[in-house]
């Protein structure tokens, strides 16, 4: 049983007593302009759980769906069901309905909880399993609801809510959330958090970060995704700081809205949707913004000067996984590290978040390589996850020692800043060297001079029989011929093995891209083998 002194790795125990420590001011919103105080959201997630448990839940039911975009009411069911104790799992609505329902039966959801404007808005998807709309439950709400909810919101102690609920007997190493991973690289993986996962995440995120009481975030990631569900969701539940929800993250125009209405101070956001704000958000919108911080691709320099130039503050790089819940490493601006001093390095995703270590490993022996020197990228913390949902074998590949493989080659430099150089599934194997689609991409880009506001360009690589494989080019449309492209990249300095041939260069009407806006590799992969077989 979690003591007390344990309790920073619960997060239900921590929000309890957050909520209690903003009883009168504002904690979360969201664009439909609801807004609730500390006191509010506690007696509404309240009232949510006796419902739940009296109208939707059975008692053998352990794992429950959610599938609505980012709003507070999207926060009080996944409040509401930990406190029932049972395990919210967010679903993707950016993906195929057939890998929806994957999820589902992967998960063993009978139920899950939507809304009739969601599902009008997710007409594609058709989940396998009993829908339970929120307005419904509105309407069922009794007077000893609102006055049992009221009375241990205002009068009942947070120990005594500790045992009501059944939160003093949470481990820290109980399953708190499933998270499916976006499917990048092939069918996705139930990723198992677990309490300790997502409350040392937080924190570490919070020590490193310095959020305080007056900062409110922008909360635009979705919960499916795993930054989404620790930083934009429990983050704003366990912390002081103030947490605004947006359905969409690419409404560039309705982002710039509610951060000048609610004078946001930081933004967790993907280097994607950064092109769309910088190219439709106001300059103004955006004054109040303190901290930019993304993560799931690289943030060029380019779109870093062109959003500083525009908004007056720089974005920084962090890194994580959703195996890593997610959080890894950050860097930190003046102001926010102890101390006041920076503690930033352009062109790295920082150093790693407090409690978390790393390593790089070479690729094929698998010692461990010193500063500066390039290799596999190792993961070490209480963040690192249980495992992947019924897969052991799969979880024992990535999993060594304590160690997670991340898949992403790195290199580590004296001072400890950790600078991605590659992900393993992002590389060809040609004539037996590794070649980064990465640092194809970005000559690209150089080369093309591409708008910032989309993702124009992307390299993947397909089987074949002289070389091993050989480099496909994904594009939207070219300013160039592609002879003269691959001429240009020779003369960029790259090796010869990196220069795709002028043949392998195909316009399709859009890049695929996931749902967090990573590149949908296993789409590339596809449409690149489609195109070698003359499809």
């Amino acid at each position: 049983m979690a003591g007390d002194g344990q309790q920073w790795l619960i997060p239900t125990r921590r929000f309890l007593r957050m909520c209690r420590q903003t009883m009168r001011r504002p904690k979360v919103a969201d664009s439909f302009d609801v807004e609730l105080t500390g006191s509010g959201l506690l007696l509404r997630t309240i009232l949510f759980r006796r419902l739940l448990l009296r109208h939707v839940l059975s008692p053998d039911e352990r794992t429950v769906g959610v599938l609505l975009p980012p709003t507070v009411p999207t926060v009080l069911a996944n409040a509401a069901l930990l406190l029932a104790r049972r395990v919210p799992v967010n679903l993707n609505y950016t993906i195929s309905n057939e890998m929806l329902n994957r999820c589902i039966a992967r998960a063993r959801i009978r139920r899950v909880l939507t809304s009739r404007k969601a599902m009008e808005r997710f007409e594609h998807l058709k989940p396998e399993a009993e829908l339970v709309y929120l307005e419904d439950l509105k309407d069922r709400v009794t007077r000893a609801d609102k006055l049992a909810a009221a009375i241990l919101t205002w009068l009942a102690p947070s120990k005594l809510l500790d045992r009501w609920f059944g939160l003093d007997e949470i481990e820290p190493d109980d399953l708190m959330t499933l998270i499916f991973t976006s499917g990048s690289t092939g069918d996705p993986k139930g990723v198992m958090l677990t309490y300790r996962n997502v409350g040392s995440n937080v924190e570490s995120f919070h020590q490193a970060l310095q959020l305080k009481p007056t900062d409110t975030l922008i909360g635009i990631l979705p919960f499916f995704h795993s930054f989404g569900y620790t930083v934009a969701l429990w983050a704003g539940l366990m912390l002081p700081p103030k947490v605004v929800y947006h359905t969409n993250p690419l409404d560039a125009r309705q982002v710039g809205e509610i951060a000048r209405k609610h004078r946001a101070t930081l933004l967790i956001s993907a280097p994607t949707f950064l092109r769309s704000y910088l190219r439709r958000v106001p300059a103004e919108d955006f004054a109040s913004l303190e901290l930019v911080v993304t993560g799931a691709e690289k943030l060029p320099r380019e779109l870093a000067d062109a959003f500083e130039g525009k908004f007056g503050v720089r974005p920084i790089e962090g890194y994580g996984t959703s195996e890593l819940s997610p959080v890894v490493s950050v860097n930190i601006p003046p102001g926010r590290a102890p101390g006041q001093a920076a503690q930033w390095k352009e062109g790295t995703v920082g150093r790693p978040i407090p409690g978390v270590q790393v390593k790089v490993v070479d690729l094929e022996t698998g010692e461990d390589l010193p500063p500066g020197k390039s290799g596999m990228l190792l993961v070490k913390g209480p963040n690192v996850m249980k495992g992947y949902l019924d897969e052991p074998e799969r979880t024992a590949e990535v999993i060594r020692d304590g160690w997670y493989v991340t898949g992403d080659v790195a290199e580590i430099d004296e001072e400890g800043y950790i600078r991605i150089t590659g992900r393993e599934s992002r590389f060809s194997k040609i004539g037996g060297e590794m070649v980064p689609h990465l640092q194809i991409e970005e000559a690209l880009g150089k080369i093309l001079q591409l708008e910032e506001d989309k993702v124009a360009v992307a390299v993947t690589g397909v089987a074949d029989e002289r070389k091993g494989e050989k480099l496909v080019v994904f594009h939207t449309g070219l300013p160039k011929p592609p002879e003269q492209i691959c001429r240009e990249l020779t003369a960029s300095g790259l090796p010869p093995i990196f220069i795709p041939s002028p043949d392998s260069f195909y316009q399709i009407p859009e890049i695929p891209l996931l749902g967090t806006g990573k590149l949908d590799l296993r789409k590339l992969k596809d449409l690149a083998e489609s195109k070698a077989k003359g499809d």
